[in-house]
């Protein structure tokens, strides 16, 4: 396998981030957003430096990053995480390696814990946040619909040892 290269995210690799986010939109699974957002948009929902994307042969082929859960000071070391890899990069090991990065990045920045919400049908992206250290805290049943059917999604966590 190629060497992956783990780098923190620059506006100008937003063009290919929102090129995978769109491969995760079409496989129904990976999030209840229908349309690719803005460049500008993306960037403002998203942690100003807690987003990091994986090159190989310098081709961006996976992207993590982090969104605030609140705009509340309580929850200020709470962040929401989403993580996509390109649809012919799946399966070889990308994805743990940008979540090594974030995990270690984001304790330096204060973050004492770290969620996701993934589609229940996502067993793939379950077993991936396991074996990183998350935990499952719950379902939520039916919580919302893509395409006219409802999905339930599975809420995981991952606490800092650190902090």
């Amino acid at each position: 396998m190629d060497a992956v290269f783990i780098r923190n995210m620059e506006q100008k690799d937003l063009a290919e981030v929102l090129k995978i986010y769109k491969e995760g939109i079409e496989t129904g699974m990976a999030t209840f957003e229908t349309n690719v957002p803005s460049e500008r948009v993306w960037d403002e929902g998203h942690h100003v430096t807690l987003r990091f994307v994986a090159e190989v042969k310098n081709r961006i082929v996976g992207w993590i990053a982090i969104s605030p859960v609140s705009t509340r000071a309580v929850y200020s070391g709470v962040g929401e995480v989403s993580v996509y890899i390109s649809s012919d990069s799946k399966g070889k090991g990308i994805a743990s390696k940008l979540f090594r990065t974030l995990i270690e990045e984001s304790e330096k920045e204060g973050f004492w814990t770290l969620q996701s919400s993934i589609f229940a049908i996502n067993t793939s992206s379950i077993q991936l946040h396991r074996k990183m250290g998350f935990r499952i805290v719950g379902t939520r049943e039916k919580i919302a619909q893509l395409h006219g059917r409802w999905h339930d999604t599975v809420i995981m966590e991952k606490c800092s040892a650190k902090i």
